[in-house]
C-alpha cells in the first residue's frame, strides 16, 4: 500500500490468494475536520491495471463494438450479455497501450493504426484497485450485417466467446446518453465521443 498523509494500517491479511488476491485492511485516516477516524476495515480486491480501446472508424462514421456474457453482471441485476468495447487487464510491468492494442487484435480481429488517450479511470474505488486506461483508436471498420454483425471471435485458449458488431456512431453514442450501456468503460468511451467525435473526425481525416 503506498504512503498516504494521516494513513495508518493497522494490519494487512491477504484473505484469498486466487487469481486477483483478497486483502483484509484495518486502517485509520486523517479526517477532513483534522481528527483521526475510528478503526476501519475493508476488503480490497487486486485486480491491477487494465485497457479499453474505443475503435472508430471517422471515414464511415462507425464504432466497432463486443457483445459477451458476464456472470457479475447478472449478479448485479442486469443483461448479462454486454455491449463492450474491447478491453483487458495488463500483463505485469506492460503498458497499457500496448495491451489495448493486443486486445483489439484478438476480440475485434483489427489494429488501431493510431490511439489517443481518453482517460484513466479507478472503476470501483470502494472495493478494488483495478484502474483502466481507455483510448480511442482509429480503424477501418470492417462490413456488416443488415444488423451490423461481423462475427465472433476470441481466444479459444481462453474459452472466449466474443460476438463484434458495427455500429452508426450516432446511433451508439444515442444509445450511451439513453443508459442503455450499463458496462462503465463502453458508456465513459461513446460519452466522450460524443462530446469530441467532430473534433476527432477532422483531425484524422486531415492526417489519413
Amino acid at each position: 500500500m503506498p504512503a498516504f498523509p494521516g494513513l495508518e494500517i493497522e494490519s494487512d491479511e491477504t484473505v484469498w490468494q486466487g487469481r486477483f488476491p483478497l486483502q483484509v485492511i484495518r486502517f485509520r485516516h486523517a479526517r477532513f475536520d483534522g481528527r483521526r477516524s475510528g478503526l476501519r476495515t475493508w476488503e480490497l480486491w487486486r485486480r491491477g491495471r487494465a485497457a479499453a480501446l474505443l475503435p472508430y472508424d471517422p471515414i464511415a462514421d462507425q464504432v466497432v463494438l463486443i457483445e459477451q456474457f458476464r456472470l457479475p453482471a447478472l449478479a448485479a441485476g442486469v443483461d448479462p450479455l454486454m455491449v463492450e468495447i474491447p478491453a483487458g487487464l495488463c500483463d505485469p510491468g506492460e503498458d497499457p497501450a500496448a495491451t489495448l492494442i493486443r486486445e483489439a487484435e484478438e476480440e475485434i480481429g483489427l489494429t488501431p493504426r493510431r490511439i489517443l488517450p481518453i482517460g484513466d479511470f479507478v472503476l470501483t474505488p470502494g472495493g478494488c484497485d483495478e484502474r483502466v486506461a481507455i483510448h480511442v483508436g482509429e480503424v477501418t471498420a470492417p462490413p456488416g450485417g443488415a444488423d451490423g454483425l461481423v462475427g465472433r471471435a476470441g481466444l479459444q485458449a481462453e474459452d472466449e466467446d466474443i460476438q463484434v458488431r458495427v455500429w452508426p456512431a450516432v446511433t451508439a453514442i444515442d444509445a450511451a446518453l439513453e443508459g442503455r450501456f450499463p458496462n462503465s468503460v463502453t458508456a465513459l468511451a461513446l460519452l466522450w465521443l460524443a462530446a469530441r467525435r467532430d473534433r476527432i473526425r477532422e483531425l484524422w481525416k486531415k492526417t489519413t
